[in-house]
């Protein structure tokens, strides 16, 4: 059996997936959405830009003949050529599996090898911005293959990540170790009779064509993992003390918790009043509640903010606003649209333009990204700070209210799972802002002014639903506390 990078790769983000991907039935697996399609392209993108940048030869060869591909690009490293684009390397592992090493580029260097006077390392494309562990092990990985075949180790390997700086260097001295580690495990689980135990990560699971099997597994078992809060580390600390269920969970004393891994006094009894919410499905004020008089504010006129970007170009095209007017009982939504990248300086003004018109208007928004935008875009555009401040000391975070006042009986914590959750529904059922990132590239490719359309209709639901979640906050602690409006 050929164990390849990519398998490697998926393996430290998820070792059910790696299980599944060569044992499980392919006819389960999720159709390919458009984010993985725009995630491919770039990728794509990124390769012909590194590549552009060198002159390179390619073995040749047909796919999946593995043994000619190998011999091809002996050929090409006996002859020195400066760059090898995905040459193909074998190395026996042990019984049974065979390592497939597919480096992106292998770069001549001066050195001693078999070859002569120079040597190969491997460097790795990849769309990341970051040089993640993954990476490292990777590329400790083609270079392990590459020794067995050059006879020489080298200290570095490369990766050609999405940055200003793009070569990072791989201390191969410390990662081929991790990666032997990781490469052991591997094949350990590869062996094993049944698939690992599901866990739901919806960061690293949401892109995953087993996601629909894996998620259906763990609603049908009421997984722990499904309750917000309960990451990896803390999973396992809790299986450790025989805590596996939403009822062992939400009858246990904090206390016992709190000196756990991942655990302390603020996170053991919110996580514990998290799950008697899931089990009793309903809303519960958390310990410690922010003051009662920040969570039932309101004003007569409240405006409610959301962003949608671009982060590939940097680019924050869209600043949406509702207006509510309390007092005149109207709402009205103010869409500002970069047609064109530079257009997003144009946009920044009217955005300021707006909010000053309501200088005593607080400014609701979901999740701290829109306060960090504008201080951003303020920085970038050389606003003055007598603009900006004034109104970033109105901003105000639903998000943060929410989830330091009560617990809600969701999977999540997002603006869709809690909006959904108190009745409310976009109009465009699907759309998301990893959707309006391919959309607005569409946009740009095409020029179809549809796509534009769908995406200020998806960003002003995201207002509204911002509205209904802070509406239904206040209503939830006046009525707790017998409150009510003046």
């Amino acid at each position: 059996m050929l164990i390849n990078a990519e398998l490697l790769l998926q393996y430290q983000r998820c070792k059910r997936r790696t299980f599944l991907d060569i044992h499980g039935d392919k006819s389960q697996r999720d159709a390919p959405n458009e984010l993985l399609q725009k995630l491919q392209q770039d990728k794509i993108a990124h390769h012909l830009s590194a590549l552009a940048k060198v002159t390179y030869h390619q073995p040749d060869y047909s796919y999946g003949n593995w043994e000619a591909a190998e011999a091809a690009t002996l050929e090409l490293m006996q002859r020195g050529v400066e760059y090898i684009y995905k040459g193909v390397l074998l190395a026996n592992y042990s019984q049974g599996y065979t390592l497939l090493s597919r480096p992106d580029l292998l770069v001549k260097r001066p050195g001693k090898s078999c070859f002569g006077d120079w040597m190969y390392v491997p460097a790795s494309i990849e769309l990341g911005k970051r040089p993640k562990q993954e990476y490292q092990v990777v590329a400790a990985f083609h270079a392990q293959v590459l020794v067995t075949i050059q006879g020489f180790a080298a200290e570095t390997a490369w990766l050609i990540l999405r940055t200003k700086a793009q070569n990072y260097p791989v201390d191969l001295l410390k990662w081929t170790p991790r990666m032997q580690q990781i490469l052991e495990d591997f094949v350990e689980v590869l062996e094993l009779p049944n698939p690992p135990e599901v866990f739901i990560s919806r960061q690293k699971c949401n892109l995953c064509h087993w996601y629909s099997q894996c998620y259906a597994i763990a609603q049908s078992e009421k997984h722990l993992s499904l309750l917000p809060g309960v990451t990896p580390i803390r999973y396992t600390q809790l299986q450790d003390v025989a805590i596996t269920t939403l009822e062992s969970l939400a009858n246990t004393s904090p206390s016992a918790l709190e000196n756990l891994v991942g655990f302390d006094r603020e996170v053991a009894p919110k996580l514990v009043v998290q799950a008697q919410s899931a089990l009793e499905k309903r809303p519960l004020i958390l310990p410690y509640p922010l003051p009662i008089k920040d969570i039932t504010f309101t004003a007569p006129i409240e405006l409610y903010f959301d962003i949608e970007a671009q982060p590939d170009l940097d680019l924050n095209y869209l600043l949406g606003v509702l207006v509510v007017d309390r007092l005149a009982n109207t709402e009205q939504f103010y869409s500002f649209l970069a047609d064109k990248p530079e257009d997003e300086k144009l946009i920044w003004q009217q955005f300021l333009d707006l909010v000053w018109q309501y200088p005593e208007a607080p400014i609701y928004h979901f999740c701290v990204y829109e306060f960090d935008t504008v201080k951003r875009l303020a920085k970038l555009y050389n606003t003055p700070s007598s603009s900006v401040r004034p109104v970033l000391s109105r901003f105000v975070d639903v998000y943060e209210q929410l989830t330091q006042s009560v617990a809600l009986p969701v999977e999540s914590y997002a603006l869709k799972v809690i909006a959904r959750w108190l009745g409310f529904e976009w109009q465009e059922k699907d759309a998301s802002g990893a959707k309006c990132i391919y959309w607005y590239d569409q946009w740009l490719e095409t020029g179809d002014r549809t796509l534009l359309e769908i995406i200020q209709s998806y960003n002003e639901d995201d207002c509204r639903a911002t509205l209904k979640v802070k509406n239904w906050l206040v209503n939830f602690f006046q009525d707790q506390y017998g409150l009510r409006l003046a």
